[in-house]
């Protein structure tokens, strides 16, 4: 299985790490960590491999390292995977 591509839009600083809907296409993902020494980045990572249950090292981003807009990469891991459990807070499976 090829990686799987999709776009983030983060807002760091936040009170709680979570999916918060998306934001100009991309996911919104609000994290607790600041925007400095890449603490935010290694959050994000950190966030998606847990809710994706794959181990860090297969998440990636691939764009946007010093933005709020970011590309994130992940292996083994289909879109409907994705999709199915990054979903903002409270939103239940259809």
């Amino acid at each position: 299985m090829s990686p799987t591509r999709f776009a983030v839009y983060i807002q760091p600083r936040a009170s709680r790490t979570e999916v918060a809907g998306t934001h100009a296409g991309a996911l919104k993902i609000r994290i607790a960590a600041p925007p400095v020494e890449n603490a935010a980045n290694r959050a994000l990572i950190d966030f998606v491999a847990q809710q994706l249950s794959v181990a860090k090292s297969r998440v990636r981003i691939v764009s946007g390292t010093n933005g709020r807009k970011k590309l994130l990469e992940v292996d083994g891991v289909s879109p409907e995977v994705i999709e199915a459990k990054l979903r903002p807070t409270g939103q239940k499976h259809p």
